[in-house]
């Protein structure tokens, strides 16, 4: 999926706002302004989508067309759960990771189409696992996404697999020829070739770079490529069975679990809470 130029440069506020930003909120920006356009295109294209139940903007038409953004950018960093125009759906009493799926993660589109590349390129399952977690973190917020849904995911997941999301956000900009990752092209036509990532990503790459579990989040960047590719018909259905057997559902629902994250799921289950 191509990223348009002028229509990210519009979303962010202009070309005078990314000349504020750093490298590194540039390139966030960048990601998640894609990830956003599939999603859109996906509710356009199908509407409602079977599995899931997308977070409705105000801008949705049911069969697509006539489709206006009219909120504006969101507060820089934030996700779209703290964006004005969403309507967020009820979650059940005791919410499982597919209830995030359905009311906060949808339609997902660009995690989906990670994992369903992994999935077919044989990869372990916690590597598919990974893939299907790595970005959806910015629903909460978008600045060190990789971090974020490290600690997220943390208590529910093989470490190997939280190990991976965390360190996808700086191995993304660093090519390993040997393994068949290079840096992503989009990235030169967004930002022009002189991109220079921020110093604390060079030194999240060089621990990672030197660490055992290195292909663990390499792994994921190199799926990742593929999560824009919007050719591919893709479903949350082939996932269920994976997160049931990766993912550590507590019985008393997410954030309701008093786990280490339990305060992040409450938070995106409800952004509004004013205490």
């Amino acid at each position: 999926m191509e990223v348009d130029r002028r229509k990210f440069l519009v979303s962010v506020g202009g070309v005078a706002a990314v000349e504020l930003m750093t490298p590194e909120d540039r390139a966030e920006a960048v990601e998640h302004f894609a990830s956003a356009e599939l999603d859109k295109w996906y509710i356009d294209e199908f509407g409602e989508t079977g599995a899931l139940s997308p977070i409705r903007p105000s801008w949705y038409q049911p069969g697509g067309g006539g489709r206006q953004d009219p909120e504006g950018s969101p507060a820089r960093g934030t996700g779209r759960a703290f964006r004005a125009g969403y309507s967020l759906a009820e979650m059940p009493a005791k919410p499982t990771l597919v209830d995030f799926y359905r009311y906060r993660f949808a339609p997902g589109q660009h995690v989906i189409r990670s994992a369903t590349h992994a999935l077919k390129e044989g990869h372990p399952e916690r590597t598919v696992m990974a893939c299907l977690l790595h970005d959806v973190a910015q629903a909460l917020v978008r600045s060190d996404h990789g971090w974020w849904g490290g600690q997220l995911f943390e208590p529910y997941v093989d470490e190997r697999v939280s190990w991976g999301v965390r360190y996808h956000q700086p191995l993304r900009f660093f090519p390993d020829p040997a393994v068949g990752y290079e840096y992503p092209e989009f990235y030169n036509r967004i930002f022009g070739v002189d991109y220079v990532p921020d110093d604390y990503l060079k030194e999240a790459y060089k621990f990672a770079r030197g660490h055992k579990w290195y292909m663990e989040a390499r792994l994921v960047t190199m799926n990742d490529e593929y999560g824009f590719d919007n050719t591919v018909p893709v479903s949350l259905e082939p996932f269920i069975d994976v997160i049931g057997r990766q993912f550590k559902q507590p019985k008393e629902g997410l954030g309701n679990d008093n786990s280490p994250s339990a305060h992040m799921w409450r938070t995106i289950i409800n952004p509004n809470r004013p205490l």
